[in-house]
């Protein structure tokens, strides 16, 4: 008997041939996929050690061929990572691709967040690393470890507008100082640039570097956001938490300009840390230097 993490066990009557109980491999123990499992089970949601019998077989879900035979390896914080091929990059599903985002968000290592999850570090490795569809005893745990909801692990409301959740019942909102305002901005990321056009103001989403204190961006000439050039703008980047029903939010005012200096040009592209999203012919730097920054956060009257 052979098994790749996610894969199900099924344990069946020896006389009907019908299952008495599965559950999801959530821990292996040997590289090559043999027994014993750690196995989370679906009836109780708990995690015991099994050594199959007779009357158990693998159900399998689909893996990348390079997955049988890899054994994790634990780094010095304990997180875990799947050993594979250099040539064979991870190639993670939109669940392990929101688990990870929302676990850097939180600033957790992956064998805390295995811990608070009940899950094995194997298991969340190969969650952020592969194609996988786990149980939804495991989707609400790892939900309510990194203080998020199952539906949003899934994708669910990502076409809708943030902050439709319930508003808080005693909320308090506070002014962020420059200080917090920068550690929000961090190095990179997406916010919103407002701009004046001839057809009226427009708000236009953009990838964003922190380099200096100055924000940059890159676009194309004629596009919406090189009319910032030569102007003062506003720029805003947020995040609302909508299972918690709080957020931030941050408004950088200042002027644009058009980076030519070459030696500049080269040190914003060699330090990007993304191509832009739009895609594109997109080479021309425009940065914002701060002249006002502001920002408040909402959160809990006993936070």
């Amino acid at each position: 008997m052979q098994a790749h993490l996610g894969d199900q066990l099924v344990i069946e009557s020896p006389t009907t041939g019908v299952a008495r109980r599965d559950g999801e491999i959530v821990g292996l123990h040997h590289a090559d996929g043999t027994p014993p499992y750690d196995v989370r089970w679906s009836d109780t949601d708990e995690v015991t050690l099994v050594f199959p019998g007779p009357d158990a077989h693998v159900r399998h879900v689909e893996h990348e061929p390079s997955q049988l035979g890899t054994e994790p390896d634990v780094d010095e914080v304990g997180a875990v990572s799947a050993t594979s091929p250099p040539e064979r990059a991870p190639n993670p599903g939109d669940i392990g691709r929101r688990v990870a985002a929302e676990r850097g968000r939180k600033g957790l290592t992956r064998a805390e967040t295995a811990r608070r999850a009940r899950i094995a570090p194997e298991y969340l490795a190969y969650l952020e690393e592969r194609p996988a569809d786990p149980t939804v005893a495991t989707l609400i745990n790892l939900a309510d470890a990194l203080g998020t909801t199952a539906t949003a692990l899934r994708g669910g409301g990502v076409d809708l507008p943030p902050g439709q959740g319930h508003a808080l019942l005693h909320p308090r909102l506070r002014d962020l100082s420059p200080e917090e305002c920068r550690s929000r901005l961090s190095t990179h990321g997406v916010g919103r640039i407002a701009v004046s056009t001839p057809d009226g103001p427009a708000v236009i989403p953009v990838n964003y570097e922190v380099v200096d204190d100055t924000i940059a961006y890159r676009t194309a000439p004629d596009s919406v956001p090189a009319a910032a050039v030569g102007s003062d703008v506003a720029f805003e980047v947020d995040h609302v938490d909508e299972a918690m029903s709080q957020g931030w939010s941050v408004l950088v005012v200042g002027p644009a300009r058009v980076v030519t200096e070459p030696d500049a040009v080269r040190r914003l592209t060699e330090r990007a840390h993304t191509e832009p999203w739009a895609g594109g012919e997109r080479e021309m730097w425009v940065s914002i230097q701060p002249t006002r920054i502001t920002g408040r956060r909402i959160t809990p009257a006993d936070q």
